[in-house]
């Protein structure tokens, strides 16, 4: 089958477009064919080793340092997990359909198209402990993958292959954070980077609970974020303590961070709570000690997804609740020009990947 076997910590050189072996699903597991597969940060933060302790800038600013790039390689700390299974694939969205099963699961399944839900709670739901597809184990920049069938979801809805393809990492972060910081609709939740896969999530299932919802973007892409619901847009260069004043929000949902951290916990209210599942403008942040206890802030870090995230991402997609954002998609051979292009930041939704289409000799295996 074609993939894309990333090699090590680097930059685009260690993207490989290759023929390698179509997996053979164990018991427990199921082949997916891979139908479309969306483009994330985390893909990218893998591959230049930017969740290394060692890192320090955001990671628009990462390919830019060698240095910083070669310490996170050396330390072999780059990934979600510590150590990242080079050489290995990546892809943590995926839309897909199943094509085989392995021992003990049930046929029905075969034919099917489906969701991945991506994060594994591996030690069950009473524990935080988690693997992630494409960070800890192959993933779907490729034809076939090999998943447990608990991670299965079929979906019956008629979006494209790539309109589904842009949901599972980022609709199931954001609905996680959401889930999390108990959003409801006596909620203001102000989001920032609302223009980006999340972060457009973030707006839209925010107004599907009935929030209030003031999101964060650049001015370019104000238009955009307005149409997705949101009730008010502040362009990224403006203060947002001006501009709300403090204890105005009661919930922050943030995966930007950076030097723009310390107002998003002046402008919540006593008992509000921040939200986090990444630091895009920079991990190193100001937090004031004072301002967090005096007024009972709760900080929340989101990576484990909850139990009813995807289930519920699911039945908002066959009900109509929440519309996809896809802004281009591309062949899994072109990952190098979408990568490019996702970080150049000009687009609002989601890139997503095409990988080709069975053979003649594949279906026959089939």
């Amino acid at each position: 089958m074609k993939a894309v076997v990333t090699t090590g910590n680097g930059g685009y050189d260690k993207l490989d477009y290759r023929d390698v072996p179509v997996p053979t699903p164990s018991a427990g597991e199921v082949l997916v064919q891979v139908l479309a597969a969306g483009v994330n940060n985390t893909e990218i933060n893998t591959r230049l080793g930017w969740y290394s302790s060692k890192v320090t800038q955001g990671t628009e600013n990462l390919t830019s340092n060698e240095d910083e790039m070669s310490d996170a390689a050396e330390t072999a700390d780059g990934g979600w997990n510590d150590a990242t299974p080079f050489p290995f694939i990546q892809g943590t969205d995926c839309c897909g359909r199943v094509i085989a099963v392995g021992e003990g699961i049930d046929s029905a399944l075969i034919g099917q198209r489906i969701l991945i839900r991506s994060c594994i709670r591996s030690n069950g739901w009473d524990s935080l402990e988690n693997i992630w597809m494409a960070s800890d184990f192959d993933g779907a920049f490729a034809q076939f993958v090999n998943i447990a069938a608990s991670e299965v979801f079929p979906v019956d809805c008629d979006w494209s292959d790539a309109e589904l393809g842009t949901i599972p990492c980022a609709y199931g972060t954001a609905e996680n954070m959401i889930h999390r910081a108990g959003v409801d609709q006596n909620s203001h939740v102000l989001v920032a980077g609302a223009s980006g896969g999340v972060g457009s999530a973030v707006v839209q299932l925010c107004k599907r609970r009935g929030a209030k919802v003031t999101a964060i973007a650049g001015k370019s892409k104000i238009e955009q974020v307005n149409a997705l619901g949101a009730d008010t847009v502040i362009e990224r260069n403006d203060s947002v303590l001006s501009i709300l004043g403090e204890k105005s929000v009661d919930v922050v949902i943030d995966n930007v961070a950076g030097d723009a951290f310390p107002e998003m916990t002046e402008v919540l209210k006593r008992g509000g709570r921040y939200a986090s599942s990444g630091a895009i403008a920079g991990p190193m942040v100001n937090l004031d000690m004072r301002t967090m206890y005096l007024k009972d802030l709760t900080l929340i870090g989101c990576t484990a997804w909850d139990e009813p995230v995807f289930p519920n991402l699911i039945g908002y997609i066959e009900r109509g609740e929440i519309k996809p954002l896809l802004a281009k998609s591309f062949p899994l051979s072109e990952i190098e020009q979408a990568q490019r292009e996702f970080t150049e930041k000009h687009h609002v939704g989601k890139f997503v990947l095409l990988p080709p289409a069975m053979t003649e000799q594949q279906k026959s295996h089939f």
